[in-house]
């Protein structure tokens, strides 16, 4: 399996900081989404997906804004 890229994994950290940040869980998110726990949980640990599930994600758990610290 390929690495990740320099930009999957700050796109992946962001998320999970996101996360986090609004105490949702992987399981809470995928009820929110309607994706299953262990696909956000993959996704997340590859850092493989795509900017609409990244923004479908922070739509989701009411982020208004990022953090790049």
């Amino acid at each position: 399996m390929a690495e990740q890229t320099e930009w999957e994994a700050k796109a992946a950290n962001l998320l999970k900081a996101e996360l986090k940040r609004k105490g949702v869980t992987y399981a809470q998110l995928a009820d929110l989404i309607g994706d299953k726990e262990a696909n956000i949980r993959n996704k997340l640990s590859r850092g493989k997906f795509s900017a609409a599930f990244f923004l479908h994600c922070l739509d989701a758990i009411g982020a208004t804004g990022l953090r790049f610290d």
